[in-house]
């Protein structure tokens, strides 16, 4: 099966009418994730992200957006192990709100709240949280799941407008990550940006005012900061190719 949006598989809306019975059952098991090996970050995640993951930009069509390293190959998760448990300290958010998403029209001011129907936790036999009542009124479930929604679309509209201002002040740079592996042919991570030291530097100080006002200053220090889990990211994935070998 093709998945959708990188993690989900059959996404459906929600209605009263087709999941009126239905219910979730949440589990601990992040096996959904195992075979993505970058994830979107929204900027509201920046600070947490930066202590476990390198943090870097891929290019957009109009505009880069941040997303967090999980492994050094194509479809290869290196902070999902064997049984499916997590391994870092901090989840994104885009993994968090899965099975849910929001879709959106062709406009992009309508939002439906849809599911992943292959997620294993959803049952009609009442285990769980239900996502209706007995009159078909959403659960309170249910609204703090599009309540976090919301919320996570939000901080992805102040994301897109941190990227825009990126590619305008032209501070990105695209870069190669050569990732040794003991044993093996050595990784090359392609395909994303970091911001340029150097072109940081030479802005005008009249620009990185208005940046560090904004906040927009801090997010680029912790994405450069996290770059440092390069090497970390390395140390991961020889455990999960030595537990794997095991």
């Amino acid at each position: 099966m093709t998945k959708q949006l990188l993690i989900y598989g059959t996404v459906t809306a929600l209605t009263r009418r087709d999941h009126g019975d239905l219910a979730y059952k949440a589990a601990e098991s992040f096996e959904f994730a195992r075979g993505v090996n970058a994830a979107p970050l929204v900027v509201g995640e920046f600070l947490p992200a930066a202590n476990d993951f390198a943090v870097v930009f891929a290019p957009g069509a109009e505009m880069p957006l941040p997303v967090a390293l999980f492994g050094v190959e194509a479809e290869a998760n290196a902070f999902v192990d064997a049984e499916g448990k997590w391994l870092g300290g901090y989840v994104p958010a885009f993994l968090r709100r899965w099975p849910f998403v929001f879709s959106t029209d062709a406009v992009g001011d309508t939002f439906t709240l849809c599911i992943d129907e292959t997620a294993p936790g959803f049952n009609r036999e009442g285990r769980g949280e239900r996502l209706f009542d007995s009159e078909g009124v959403p659960t309170g479930y249910t609204n703090r799941m599009m309540d976090f929604l919301r919320e996570f679309q939000a901080q992805h509209e102040r994301t897109k407008a941190f990227g825009k201002k990126l590619l305008e002040l032209d501070v990105l740079q695209s870069v190669e990550a050569h990732i040794p592996l003991p044993g093996q042919a050595a990784r090359t991570l392609t395909g994303f940006q970091v911001v340029n030291r150097e072109k940081l530097k030479a802005l005008s100080a009249e620009v990185v005012e208005t940046m560090f006002r904004g906040d927009e200053l801090e997010l680029v220090y912790l994405h450069l900061f996290s770059l440092r889990n390069l090497e970390r990211l390395r140390d991961r994935a020889v455990q999960a190719l030595d537990q794997s070998a095991t």
